[in-house]
């Protein structure tokens, strides 16, 4: 294919000829790369421009963009809540992760302090063969959720015994959550459970547990929930002969979920299968009852639940649909200044001309699984929405490119869905924003998602007041230090000793962090907002947690609707919950607070931050 005819075939299915650099110029994408991803997206280089079904150019016309859901009461008064990973919480009964029951008592404590809405980590399926493989960010499947979170001592039948409180003794003394001996421990009771159910309804002992409702739950699972179920038995049965938990290593006859070889597992291992239904029906049903929970705590959103952008390349999802994913090329992220190569997050994403087809599009079913249970929803990586950076498989991401998705009709099943769930929708769109989308996003009444930090420009920190209303406003995310951290500049030392940054550049960040502080006490006084005496950089800890009051006291003056305060900045954290470009070197997604749930209410910083939240926003 001559170059004139390929560069016009990468512009009719949505490549964008150029990427940015760190340097913030225009880099061109080669013709090898335009080959590469045009495969990816499964269109054929014949030599003609006209294979395929090219992209029509989606972007809404201003004006006729569909607006998401919105409460009433948003319409007159600002709203707080909280943020946390739920597998961070320590209590005295979990099994050394938090689950759906401290969620529940979560939520009361949350409605206590005036608090309207919990905003959580992905809650999507992981690999259960393989719990070590643990960020929320890479889940299994996005269309079911994690059995790690079922509270097992609140299943009906469940006992315990001396043997099992030690095992569950030493998990919750763990620093961080142990997955593999969690869900080694979680699942290994929740089979003899399933086994005891399984007989009590044979005989009809179980009818307090509403097995007609398990019924029903599968039968409106439907084939999603089967594969699923089928998936996990598989992928168990895999690790046990040494093969992996990921399809992508399995025998051949495995590799599609129609094959006459998956086709006699089902059968082989019908009640496992049950089993792994069974779970999804417990972690529904607890977590139906943490949100209703939080209902009657008074938080008048209740649940805010992220989505991740795509799902593990050989997980669940990508099994159980391959049609509908992009399978030659991952998610990634073009090189920045703060991670100089570029990312591959090696996640599949829907294939543009497959997202939002059919009765109900894979788009549709992935938001409503989530909006079933929240009142708000945040997507993660936003400006998927209009285009997603793809990496071809064994590339460095260098070699990717920007790919554009069909943003009208994202946007129209965003406001339908919305509406029947009544439910807000937040945009995550830090980083490499096309230009526009966040105009877009405001028009469709899609929140955006604003961190303290990045909230700059050339002046300096924005002032409160300039904040857009249509807002979600934090200090800190799971990607993120505490605002203590980022005080001390440990986030920028993170990324230096992990090799995320080289050193010469590392120094260059820590000037600027010089600078950075200066600044935010700028904004700060300028906010009327009191500052702790001798807040230098090496200012002590119980300086910065001063800090950390005046900070959440600055962006709760924000006109913006929604402000999530961090629980790891109310049990001031050292530790990150992640670090971006990390794997092996740090244990990220693992660390948990290093206090108590049930001693939240003693921590001094949890009752200044959350008194000067309900002062600055009370409840209406």
């Amino acid at each position: 294919m001559k170059s004139a005819e390929l560069d016009k075939l990468a512009r009719l299915h949505g490549i964008s000829p150029t990427r940015p650099s760190p340097e913030n110029r225009e880099v061109a994408i080669s013709a090898e790369t335009k080959r590469k991803i045009l495969s990816a997206l499964n269109i054929e280089l014949t030599g003609t421009v006209e294979t395929g079904a090219p992209q029509r150019e989606t972007k809404p016309a201003r004006g006729k963009i569909p607006v998401s859901f919105l409460p009433d009461f948003l319409s007159d008064t600002c709203v707080w809540g909280m943020s946390l990973q739920l597998y961070e919480l320590r209590s005295a009964r979990n099994w050394g992760i938090g689950d759906f029951k401290d969620l529940a008592d979560v939520a009361n404590l949350a409605g206590s302090l005036g608090a309207d809405f919990i905003g959580l980590n992905p809650l999507h399926a992981p690999f259960l063969a393989d719990p070590d493989r643990c960020s929320p960010y890479e889940p299994s499947s996005r269309q079911h959720l994690n059995p790690l979170y079922i509270a097992v001592d609140q299943v009906p039948g469940f006992t315990s015994s001396p043997e099992l409180e030690g095992q569950l003794e030493r998990l919750r003394q763990s620093d961080l959550v142990d997955y593999v001996d969690v869900a080694r421990t979680k699942v290994g009771a929740l089979r003899d459970l399933w086994s005891a159910w399984r007989q009590g309804r044979v005989s009809g002992k179980a009818a307090s547990d509403d097995p007609a409702d398990f019924d029903a739950f599968v039968a409106q699972g439907g084939d999603s929930l089967r594969q699923h179920a089928l998936f996990e038995c598989l992928s168990s049965s895999m690790v046990e002969r040494g093969v992996g938990p990921g399809w992508q290593r399995w025998p051949a006859e495995f590799q599609r979920f129609d094959s006459a070889a998956v086709g006699d597992f089902e059968r082989e291992h019908a009640d496992d299968a049950r089993f792994h239904m069974w779970l999804q029906w417990l972690a529904h049903r607890q977590l139906m009852q943490a949100a209703d929970r939080a209902r009657k705590a008074g938080l008048r959103i209740g649940l805010y639940l992220d989505l991740a952008v795509g799902e593990a390349v050989d997980g669940s999802a990508t099994w159980s649909e391959p049609d509908v994913y992009v399978s030659k090329a991952t998610i990634g992220s073009p090189p920045d200044p703060f991670a100089v190569d570029g990312q591959d997050w090696h996640l599949a994403g829907y294939l543009p001309s497959k997202i939002a087809a059919g009765e109900v599009s894979p788009y549709r079913r992935m938001v409503s699984t989530a909006m079933r249970y929240a009142g708000a929803i945040r997507i993660d990586h936003a400006p998927a929405i209009r285009r997603l950076f793809l990496v071809p498989l064994g590339d460095r991401p260098e070699s990717g490119a920007y790919v554009r998705y069909p943003e009208d009709r994202l946007l129209q099943i965003l406001a339908e869905a919305s509406a029947e769930h009544r439910c807000l929708v937040i945009g995550e769109s830090l980083g490499m924003i096309p230009e526009g989308l966040q105009e877009d996003l405001a028009a469709a009444g899609i929140l955006s998602y604003r961190i303290l930090s990045y909230e700059q420009d050339e002046k300096g920190f924005k002032p409160a007041d300039a904040y857009p209303i249509l807002a979600l406003a934090c200090i800190s995310t799971h990607d993120h230090q505490t605002l203590a951290g980022w005080w001390r500049g440990a986030d920028i030392r993170d990324r230096c000793e992990h090799g995320i940054v080289p050193p010469d550049l590392t120094e260059e960040h820590l000037k600027h962090r010089k600078h950075e502080r200066r600044r935010l006490k700028t904004v700060f006084k300028a906010a009327g907002i009191d500052l702790p005496p001798r807040l230098t950089a090496r200012a002590s800890q119980e300086t910065l947690k001063d800090l950390t009051v005046s900070a959440y006291r600055f962006i709760a003056r924000t006109p913006s609707l929604l402000t999530a305060v961090r629980l790891a900045d109310l049990t001031d954290e050292e530790r990150p919950t992640n670090i971006p470009g990390t794997s092996d070197s740090y244990p990220n997604w693992k660390p948990k607070l290093s206090v108590l749930l049930e001693d939240l209410l003693s921590s001094p910083l949890l009752k200044i931050v959350t008194a000067a939240m309900q002062e600055e926003r009370p409840r209406e």
